[in-house]
């Protein structure tokens, strides 16, 4: 959605100059980017309550004073005799009209409209059309303007029983489904596709004096995905499918009056409102424990109390009130969330995660979990962790009622394809070496009980060293190497088959899955044992977007005094590009007293996919060093 900086401005008491105005929003998660001083903005689908100049200034009336000059109609309001008949009250609870006449039709606007058409680059339509939209600007609901006379035997709302052509305003014929809500006149002709587009036969032209206004308040299910499917580009769609304030139908009538007001003289005036489900006012108890949980600090009732208020909430000794627009308020983690926002999520000083085990406090299989852990990190292994839902079915698993992704609706059984997915995903980026484990629940029926298991996936090269390099990961050092620590279970080291897993390796796959219960020990010696796992803080750095790219060298050594210079210098050589270097050949020649050992070199940039330029302008220092040092060449290139 567009905001005008000026108009955002012109109802703030203190004139903030835009790149501060744009601090402060960035504050209250508003994401924009700002282009000859017009805001355009990417609200949440939840903020609905926003996608008005009125919306934003509620939220910016925590840093600001709101001055605004807007005036209302204050006079009373004759009662509207219409033949109004609602059978989707579900779909449409709330639902007002209003029948404005007037004297002429304005040839010109006042500066307000006048601004919004010009700043925001819009082009005009008619006087009530105009009217209609700028008030959707204004104060976020949508109404819609039929004219007078097509309507005199009345309207209903229903879902369509069979589907029928429609001609939008915009002169677009459509067919419009089944079960679709429309609003029809007396003869069962579509006039509106309920709050998305109105029909041709009842639209406002530059000649209209005589009105019937729409205020409408829609159950968002009801209109979402509409606008889409019809391929219609609808703004009134697009606020009623992020829900609009159900209580804003008086006020929106008042100042749709008052504009045409300011323009022409209003000859008659009536007005009629249906509320079907009236809506109860929404309360949360103000748990300030569990919000000073939630945020990571220690705030004050007082301080907790004036930033909610500020944010137009009601706050009665320990009870929260919702406002009616607020429709994504439910529970107290969404207020802990509004009050952080008020704070500001960088003015928050960051804590640091500490957890201290003791055997005192902590069972046996919770340490030896971070036993296990240690012993394959230190032996080279990654650990990993991925969602525990699945899209496979089996007669173990479990089904979610409410899944977050429908197409991932049932409880992991097992470990193995998230970790057979995870070493194909590494291997497609010429990984080759691969030990990953993952420890976490797997839930199986008839079980009503959660398993921890640790689950245990190694592919390729033992190691990125020259000792190793040539050695394969396989049963037999999974065996050796848990064997040792873990007292003999049942556990079965399982080989994968590669049918299907579209990859080109050839190595072979070996995986393990290990109950940790209370029948789980380890033997605690060598590298476990005595292993103080106190004030432990953890750290990540982030995975790069973007494809590494390598390099080999392979050197000659003649002059074995020099060998462990050369290992010194590079993997101890150091450039911002450089993530990686291991050798990974080795051979001695005794006949000829010559050592051949080749280095691998892994390049990555977080910014941007490395071109050779780079890489080689990385590469140069390394070979212009080495070729200098006596008795060790690279062969192929000449001495300098």
């Amino acid at each position: 959605m567009k905001i005008a900086y000026e108009h955002i401005i012109r109802n703030i008491t203190q004139k903030p100059e835009i790149c501060v105005l744009s601090e402060k929003l960035f504050q209250l998660g508003h994401e924009h980017e700002i282009e000859e001083g017009i805001f355009n903005f990417e609200f949440t689908p939840n903020r609905g309550d926003c996608l008005s100049l009125k919306g934003l200034l509620r939220d910016l009336s925590l840093f600001y004073d709101t001055c605004s000059e807007i005036e209302i109609y204050e006079n009373d309001i004759e009662s509207l005799n219409f033949k109004f008949t609602n059978n989707a009250s579900r779909a449409c609870p709330k639902i007002s009209f209003l029948k404005i006449d007037i004297e002429s039709v304005p040839k010109n606007y006042n500066k307000l409209l006048e601004k919004y058409f010009l700043d925001l680059g819009i082009n005009k339509n008619n006087f009530f059309t105009d009217v209609s939209n700028y008030l959707s600007y204004e104060t976020g609901q949508p109404t819609h303007c039929y004219q007078s006379s097509p309507l005199e035997s009345g309207i209903k709302l229903d879902f369509l029983n069979e589907s029928k052509e429609f001609k939008t305003l915009l002169g677009k014929t459509i067919e419009i489904k089944k079960d679709d809500l429309v609003f029809q006149n007396n003869e069962n002709e579509i006039i509106n596709l309920a709050g998305v587009v109105g029909g041709s036969s009842t639209s406002c032209n530059k000649n209209t004096k005589s009105v019937i206004v729409e205020i409408a308040y829609f159950n968002p299910e009801v209109i979402m995905g509409k606008a889409v499917q019809y391929a219609i580009n609808s703004e009134a769609a697009h606020k009623f499918e992020r829900n609009v304030d159900p209580n804003s139908h008086e006020y929106v009538i008042r100042r749709f009056i008052k504009i045409v007001e300011e323009h022409t003289n209003i000859l008659n005036l009536e007005y009629c409102s249906y509320d079907y489900h009236s809506q109860k006012d929404k309360h949360i108890h103000l748990n300030l424990r569990k919000i000073n949980k939630i945020i990571g600090i220690e705030l004050s009732l007082e301080d907790c109390s004036n930033y909610l208020q500020s944010l137009g909430f009601s706050v009665d000794e320990m009870n929260i009130g919702i406002p009616s627009y607020r429709h994504d308020i439910n529970t107290v983690n969404d207020i802990a969330e509004e009050v952080a926002r008020a704070i500001g999520y960088n003015n928050i000083k960051p804590k640091k995660f500490i957890t201290t085990f003791s055997s005192r406090n902590q069972n046996m299989t919770e340490v030896d979990e971070i036993k296990i852990k240690n012993l394959l990190i230190n032996n080279g292994f990654y650990e990993v962790i991925n969602n525990p839902f699945t899209q496979e079915n089996t007669k173990f698993s479990f089904e979610v009622d409410n899944p977050i992704d429908s197409n991932k609706k049932y409880l992991r059984t097992d470990l193995k394809k998230s970790l057979l997915n995870n070493l194909i995903y590494n291997e497609r980026r010429q990984h080759e070496s691969i030990k990953l484990f993952e420890i976490a629940d797997i839930n199986t029926l008839p079980s009503d009980y959660d398993k921890r298991v640790i689950g245990i996936i190694v592919s390729g090269r033992v190691d990125n060293n020259y000792r190793d390099f040539r050695k394969k990961l396989d049963e037999k050092y999974l065996t050796d190497l848990l064997d040792r620590h873990i007292e003999k279970s049942n556990h079965k080291y399982e080989i994968i088959n590669r049918d299907g897993l579209n990859t080109k390796s050839k190595n072979i796959i070996v995986y393990v899955e290990i109950e940790i219960d209370k029948n789980f020990k380890l033997n605690y010696h060598n590298e476990l044992h005595n292993i103080e796992i106190e004030n432990l803080t953890t750290s990540y750095i982030p995975v790069s977007d973007y494809p590494s790219s390598s390099r080999d060298l392979s050197f000659s050594v003649k002059d074995f005094s020099k060998f462990n210079l050369l290992q010194e210098y590079l993997l101890n050589y150091e450039h911002d590009l450089l993530k990686e270097v291991f050798i990974f050949d080795y051979f001695f020649n005794e006949k000829k007293a010559e050592i051949k050992i080749g280095f691998r070199f892994i390049f990555q940039s977080s910014m941007n996919t490395l071109i050779d330029k780079k890489v080689n302008e990385a590469m140069n220092p390394i070979m212009s060093y080495t070729t200098s040092i006596e008795g060790i060449t690279i062969p192929g290139m000449a001495k300098k």
